[in-house]
């Protein structure tokens, strides 16, 4: 069924050679003693766990699935999950980068992104489970009163209990306005709430001693639409005064989710019956605080499509290796065989280099994004605290949606190397394409990312962040420029930028006289921009490769043709992209809908 080893020589060259990490963390005072040794030392440890405890697990969870427990309205999680969730705690993962205060290690947000990678990679299923506990700290941690926090937030930090985030009702998704979820306040501070949720996942298991439910819900007189929705805590168990579990709630699971993939996370349909719960912040202003949660979701799912392209590729790698068909194009390979190995033939070496590609430039952007999250929290300097948090901003949608969408190509074009096998249970591949599916729809489907990005962070404010952020490139662009081994990634890279400008200019422009301007355009745009982040990325990480490339690590040569092959093969879709974004909403919005 495969194998996972992870990727730890790449991951420090962009942990140490690209983003320079140790020299950053020393600007903030939190992780000042962080260093390479440690970041390695974490990295080695995480990258043990994860292939010898996880992914044996990944395979046969998802043929075992979640069982539901209708009478005791129990699941119960695959074999070996709840044995491996008590090792994850037991080794301090859980807390790897969660505050002191409350039993964390304090380590840096972009050491703990390489470890989720990891997680993901070999077992995206389970890894749900303590990921999602995360987002809800998060949330509580920067929305709850200092009660919850003393109450909670060492039990979510340690892995002894986890969370979930609960929004989702038969009626209504993204459209979060029409949820129909109630609140009553009680006397003595508590709320009861009463409601049926969707989708949940990790709603319901075996793998914790608690789960804390983080729930959208209306209170009385509460304004229409999303203005009128707060958030609560809704514990599985009451908690003691001691922290101790109490009495059971009556927030239950009615059933699970037959579904595509992720057959070992329990995705479930969650009944509040008169459940009692606490507010996280102000009435009526929940999705301020959910945010929080969502933002940090949308960042792991894009580690998930990662996590499952790198797996992916090391699989397709080794088939393609091995597999012996025809004869190279250019003249016998392997002599000595009946065939060549199927990495000879330049097609699949297309789909290999696809794969290779898209998760090298994953990795470097989302442990970008991390380390820009660790300036935007701790950085002593407001000023900087506050240009990171823009970037996190603008690019979150980018990461969500970019990646998940180059990791549906990924897994699909590995399963594509294997032919046949690849689409036979035996050989695993197919699992990768069927857990791949579902990273572009939940957290908020790709389209509302899309959305999020052109109408939001760019159009809303004029394209400021987004104009900060291609200073940035046009600075490495000036600075490169006259260097004639770059300009093979500096030409494309700067065309890109300025392309991307104007395009900008005219959506906005178009969207002054038809809004519908922007949903029709949003997709491709967001392509476009993904695809400008990239080619930063990596025209900086090719610098590095051609002045290390003679070392004699064979490793920066990889480096080099990796880059070469993005923006020879995969950039150029930006062409076809540009031209839709351009084409504007005649197109779609002229048919009516009953002629379709």
């Amino acid at each position: 069924m495969g194998q996972y080893v992870a990727p730890i020589r790449d991951m420090q060259f962009v942990l140490h050679e690209f983003l320079k990490v140790e020299e950053q963390l020393k600007e903030l005072p939190a992780h000042a003693e962080t260093d390479a040794d440690i970041i390695n030392a974490v990295l080695d440890e995480g990258a043990k766990f994860t292939s010898e405890v996880l992914f044996p697990l990944n395979h046969s969870g998802d043929r075992e699935g979640c069982t539901h427990d209708p009478v005791n309205k129990t699941v119960t999680t695959p074999k070996g999950f709840k044995e491996a969730y008590k090792q994850y705690v037991e080794g301090g993962w859980a807390a790897l980068a969660c505050d002191p205060e409350y039993g964390g290690q304090g380590l840096p947000v972009v050491l703990n992104n390489s470890f989720y990678e990891m997680l993901n990679s070999s077992n995206q299923a389970w890894t749900m489970y303590p990921g999602l506990s995360h987002g809800a700290y998060e949330c509580l941690k920067e929305h709850g009163t200092d009660e919850q926090k003393r109450l909670y937030l060492p039990k979510l930090v340690s892995g002894e209990w986890t969370g979930t985030m609960c929004l989702t009702e038969p009626h209504c998704g993204t459209d979060l306005g029409m949820l129909r979820s109630k609140a009553i306040p009680e006397a003595d501070g508590s709320w009861t709430i009463t409601g049926n949720k969707i989708f949940i996942s990790a709603g319901e298991h075996d793998m914790s001693d608690n789960i804390l439910h983080l729930v959208l819900a209306r209170v009385p007189d509460a304004p229409e639409g999303s203005k009128g929705i707060s958030l609560f805590l809704v514990p599985k168990f009451l908690p003691n005064a001691d922290g101790s579990v109490g009495a059971r709630n009556p927030i239950t699971c009615g059933a699970i989710e037959e579904k595509m993939g992720i057959h070992g996370n329990s995705t479930c349909q969650m009944n509040l019956d008169g459940a009692k719960g606490w507010i996280i912040g102000q009435p009526n202003k929940g999705l301020n605080a959910m945010f929080v949660f969502m933002n940090a979701a949308r960042l792991g799912v894009g580690m998930q499509s990662l996590g499952l392209t790198e797996i992916a590729y090391q699989n397709a790698l080794t088939y393609a290796k091995d597999r012996i068909q025809m004869r190279s194009l250019s003249g016998v390979k392997a002599p000595d065989k009946q065939a060549d190995p199927i990495i000879v033939h330049p097609d699949v070496r297309r789909m290999l280099l696809t794969c290779k590609a898209y998760a090298e430039g994953a990795r470097a952007f989302t442990s970008y994004i991390a380390l820009q999250i660790d300036r935007e929290l701790n950085h002593p300097d407001e000023e900087v605290r506050k240009e990171a948090a823009d970037e996190v901003a603008l690019l979150t949608p980018i990461v969500k949606a970019f990646i998940t969408d180059n990791g549906w190509i990924a897994t699909s074009e590995a399963m594509q190397v294997y032919g046949g096998h690849g689409y036979i249970a035996e050989w695993g591949m197919e699992q990768y394409v069927r857990d791949a599916r579902i990273n572009l729809i939940y957290e908020g489907t790709n389209t509302i990312q899309s959305l999020d990005l052109l109408g939001r962070k760019i159009l809303m404010d004029n394209g400021a962040k987004l104009r900060k952020f291609g200073d940035k490139i046009r600075a490495f662009v000036e600075e490169n420029g006259t260097d004639e081994a770059m300009s093979e990634f500096i030409t494309p890279l700067g065309d890109l930028g300025e392309k991307v400008g104007k395009l900008t200019m005219e959506i906005g422009m178009k969207a002054f006289q038809n809004q519908d301007e922007v949903g029709a355009a949003a997709v491709p745009y967001l392509r476009v921009v993904g695809h400008l982040v990239y080619s930063y990325f990596f025209a900086q990480m090719a610098k590095i490769a051609l002045e290390k490339q003679d070392s004699g690590d064979n490793f920066y040569k990889a480096k080099l043709a990796t880059a070469r092959f993005y923006f020879a093969r995969l950039q150029p879709e930006t062409a076809t992209l540009i031209r839709q974004a351009r084409s504007g909403a005649a197109s779609l919005m002229a048919l009516d809908a009953d002629l379709f």
